[in-house]
């Protein structure tokens, strides 16, 4: 009994030594797992070839305003506009020409193949949609304080290649381009006033801000960030949409494909004007706050980027205009964030690109227009980790940690129990020892007296008393 007390303590105490080390020592053995699996390096594995080849499919959906009432516009009413869409593009991204560098940094060349995706499309690329002629009425707000003769021919220009202020165009022309005679005509007779040649599409970027931390590229490119974030770690990334960097922060803990993950907002200021966020003081001239004014890398055209419908700008914004319906669940931008590794699972990066456009004197082409922000599109940037890459990361980043877990308090609990079965094994044989001693005490006793009367009595007495003696003792 002893033996076997002896030994359930000594492996009890085993255990309980096994599960507190693997408790303190599993912490800094992931951390030290995760800095070395996390590094953008080819030795690192998973990491360095997410990165490289993005295992999380893109798409980007799109959603154009169209201009239901062109004519009223120009004689100075309030513009109606019908969301249309959405037009989807699966994009692929691929990296080339990827360089380490002795301070840290790696760079690389990577283009962007987009797709249409007919079958998640509220519409084709055919599709003719009736919009702002951003070239016309970007031109015209850039000669607004020229000559009235030279105000007069740019006029005269517009007349002659049949451009109005109102142009109806396929999505795929809006997207990607189409040849406008304009543009070499203003090439060849105003120089500088259109800095590009050729097509005229959205997406041309240049940088150029008027400070120098607005003009910083900042963060990451926006598809990993350092591991082990908190939820006081901002979450920065440049983003080539709105020519800047971006900042989110913290919202909430959740889940995401059964992962733990932190989700990332925008903040209210964002978009905020110099006056409300001074920061932002450097990406003005600004106007309502909710807008930013992108036109320095929108070949200086009034390009205003913001949430879309205007969502967290001031409400004169989206009043200026029938057919907006800002709200946090069509129109907020997030980032769904696993915190250990600072691989994002789901991403949502949603964006309005918008047109200021005003009557201008001397170009009657832009009638009785009344100062407005118009929106011309918003789109939606998405992605979410799916398939076996999925699978692998919760195999990974949540069964082996809960499965370590689980054998940590095992060990612990197991070692607790078979101290304690010991220590009553210990007390049950300690008390079976105790009545023995007591018995034999008692009968050493009794014998004793009864040999001390027998030396003091006669013989026939004698015998009698040690006949009660042997009574008794039986």
């Amino acid at each position: 009994m002893r033996v076997r007390a002896w030994t359930l303590a000594v492996a009890g105490v085993l255990l309980v030594v096994a599960g507190t080390v693997l408790l303190l020592v599993t912490p800094a053995i992931m951390r030290r797992q995760v800095k070395a699996n996390v590094q953008i390096d080819p030795a690192s594995g998973m990491a360095y070839t997410m990165w490289r080849d993005i295992p999380v499919p893109f798409y980007m959906s799109l959603y154009f305003f169209e201009v239901k009432n062109p004519q009223e516009i120009l004689r100075g009413e309030k513009p109606v506009l019908v969301q249309r869409g959405p037009y989807i593009y699966r994009e692929y991204r691929q990296k080339s020409n990827i360089t380490f560098h002795k301070n840290n940094t790696v760079s690389y060349r990577e283009y962007r193949r987009y797709y249409f995706y007919p079958d998640g499309s509220a519409g084709n690329e055919s599709d003719e949609i009736v919009l702002p002629n951003m070239l016309a009425l970007s031109a015209a707000l850039m000669v607004e304080d020229w000559p009235y003769a030279l105000k007069l021919i740019f006029s005269t220009a517009l007349k002659t290649f049949n451009e109005t202020p109102f142009i109806k165009k396929t999505v795929r022309e809006i997207m990607w381009g189409y040849d406008d005679p304009l543009i070499d005509f203003l090439n060849r007779i105003f120089p500088g006033v259109i800095p590009f040649k050729g097509k005229f599409g959205l997406f041309a970027q240049v940088n150029y801000w008027h400070s120098e931390q607005c003009n910083m590229i900042d963060g990451t490119a926006g598809e990993m960030w350092p591991p082990f974030l908190t939820p006081s770690n901002l979450l920065t990334f440049y983003s080539p949409d709105s020519c800047r960097t971006l900042e989110l922060v913290f919202q909430k803990s959740d889940w995401t494909f059964d992962i733990p993950t932190f989700r990332y907002i925008a903040p209210k200021t964002m978009f905020a004007n110099g006056t409300v966020f001074p920061p932002n003081q450097g990406f003005c001239p600004c106007r309502q706050s909710g807008v930013l004014n992108v036109s320095t890398c929108r070949h200086n055209s009034q390009v205003f980027i913001s949430h879309p419908h205007f969502y967290n700008g001031d409400p004169v914004l989206w009043e200026a205009v029938d057919g907006l319906h800002p709200s946090e669940k069509d129109h907020a931008l997030f980032i769904d964030i696993h915190p250990l590794t600072g691989i994002p699972l789901n991403v949502s990066i949603k964006l309005q690109l918008s047109l200021y456009i005003k009557a201008v004197q001397g170009i009657t082409e832009t009638g009785n227009i009344q100062p407005v922000l118009l929106p011309l599109l918003w789109f939606d940037e998405s992605g979410s980790i799916d398939g076996p890459a999925v699978n692998t990361f919760y195999y990974f980043m949540v069964v082996l940690p809960v499965i370590s877990q689980y054998v940590q308090y095992i060990l612990l609990s197991a070692g607790c129990v078979l101290v304690v079965v010991a220590l009553a094994l210990g007390i049950v044989h300690l008390k079976k020892q105790v009545p023995r001693r007591k018995k034999v005490s008692g009968i050493v006793t009794v014998s004793r007296e009864v040999t001390e009367r027998s030396l003091l009595l006669p013989a026939d007495a004698a015998n009698t008393s040690l006949g009660q003696a042997r009574y008794l003792m039986d």
